[in-house]
């Protein structure tokens, strides 16, 4: 039996033992998961490269914003707070509230940025309603000669109105003359209020102009065959839809009467007592020489230019022609 086994055992096949060169080595690697290739198309790498390219295009105006804009109202902001004699505070401000000389200051800009604005919006309204009635070249003409004349500021614009409405100028001579006035004062609030009225003309002319696409002709023909006549046209529709593009305008002739410096500094050598001719003195130092009340001034009149923005970005939403 032992032999029949043995005799067995040597029929089996015998495991195969492999060299040390011949073994097969395991390794214990793990294998990464990789997501499914993309591939980009050519119209999404040319829509990121512009992005690249408009924000490269964008830094030279960020540095330029950053530097002229952001940096001097910053010192502005920080130079109001300090005093020459009590450091750190809000004594600027006191001095500047609590002080009838700067109240006048404030109250003649905003008096005369007010009366400019509202006989500058009504003329341009009128103006830019018959331009938009009128079809011939004469509307390309007056467009241009409005472009022109909003630029027409600052010195020469002083020095025109004082040969045409100054003591001898050759308009109050023949009104003089003719009996229509007796006394006309160019460099006084009313002066300045028919100065500054000129150049608020034409920069409402080009704002209220696209405005008066809102109205359809349709609609005023609507109108009249349901029995409207003109004034209801305008009360019920033509008004609603313009108010807030006139109000936008008239918050923005409002600021740029506000800012105004050159033509009435040129008009009266700065002794009209408004904010802009304030802050100039105060940094000339032709009297005194005081910055920090002078940037406190400064920012009293970017807080009301500010509100006037902001109020603008308000009534501009609820336009109809931008919103359309």
């Amino acid at each position: 039996r032992s032999a029949a086994v043995r005799s067995w055992r040597c029929l089996q096949p015998r495991p195969q033992r492999y060299s040390e060169t011949d073994r097969p080595v395991r390794h214990r690697l793990r294998v990464a998961r990789r997501a499914p290739r993309q591939t980009c198309l050519p119209g999404a790498v040319e829509m990121i490269r512009g992005k690249w390219l408009a924000l490269l295009c964008l830094v030279p105006f960020a540095l330029f914003f950053i530097v002229f804009e952001i940096a001097p109202l910053v010192w502005v902001l920080i130079n109001s707070l300090q005093t020459e004699e009590a450091g750190w505070g809000v004594e600027n401000f006191v001095r500047i509230f609590s002080s009838k000389f700067y109240l006048q200051a404030i109250q003649f800009s905003l008096e005369i940025s007010f009366y400019s604005s509202i006989f500058g919006i009504i003329i341009a309204t009128l103006g830019s309603y018959s331009l938009r009635r009128v079809d011939s070249p004469l509307r390309n003409f007056v467009t241009a000669f409005a472009n022109m004349t909003s630029n027409f500021a600052g010195v020469p614009l002083a020095f025109a109105f004082i040969i045409l409405l100054g003591f001898n100028g050759s308009i109050t001579i023949m009104l003089k003359q003719a009996g229509i006035i007796q006394d006309f004062n160019l460099y006084s609030k009313t002066g300045l209020i028919i100065l500054y009225t000129y150049f608020q003309i034409p920069l409402g002319v080009l704002l209220l102009y696209p405005a008066f696409d809102a109205l359809r002709e349709d609609w005023r023909e609507s109108a009249s065959l349901l029995g409207a006549d003109g004034w209801q046209y305008w009360r019920h529709i033509g008004l609603p839809v313009l108010t807030p593009a006139l109000l936008g305008t008239f918050v923005i002739l409002l600021a740029n009467a506000l800012g105004a410096y050159a033509t009435v500094y040129a008009l009266t050598t700065g002794n009209f007592n408004v904010l802009p001719i304030r802050i100039a003195a105060m940094v000339s130092g032709d009297i005194s020489l005081d910055p920090n009340m002078a940037s406190a001034l400064a920012v009293v009149l970017v807080a009301l230019m500010t509100v006037v923005t902001v109020v603008h970005q308000l009534l501009l939403k609820r336009s109809y022609h931008v919103s359309r």
